[in-house]
């Protein structure tokens, strides 16, 4: 068993699913562990109300709450293959923030599903895989 772990990034689309199942092959042919990311999409530069900032305080436990509900599927589908997993919610911009953790976990690749999008290049491939394979510092998967 490596050390070295795949990096899954999650959003509990029918794409993402697609991925996890991608990487417990991976995972169980290398015989390493899998390390979920849910990012949620957040901008710390808005000037805010008290008010304002008391809504975003409350928005953000939800999403949090969501968040984790999201990722059981995910989770369940992973420990029905008897794979080790861990995984994290984290606020911040999706692509730095998974090439962040990669390179914090000592990823050995990243996977994702590929997504939708409204310009060509995100049309093609999907903006978060787009950055992700122009700025990994490992491998990246793209699942279909």
């Amino acid at each position: 068993m490596t050390d070295q772990p795949i990096l899954v990034g999650y959003d509990g689309t029918d794409a993402a699913q697609r991925a996890v199942e991608f990487a417990g092959k991976r995972a169980t042919a290398e015989g390493c562990a899998i390390h979920l990311v849910y990012v949620l999409e957040w901008s710390p530069y808005s000037f805010l109300s008290t008010q304002e900032l008391e809504e975003r305080h409350q928005r953000r436990t939800e999403e949090l709450s969501r968040a984790e509900q999201t990722l059981k599927p995910a989770l369940e589908t992973l420990n029905k293959l008897k794979i080790p997993v861990t995984s994290e919610v984290r606020y911040g911009h999706s692509g730095e923030l998974i090439c962040k953790i990669a390179e914090d976990k000592g990823a050995c690749q990243i996977i994702v599903g590929r997504k939708g999008g409204s310009t060509l290049g995100a049309r093609l491939l999907g903006s978060l895989p787009l950055t992700l394979v122009q700025a990994s510092p490992v491998p990246v998967t793209v699942v279909p």
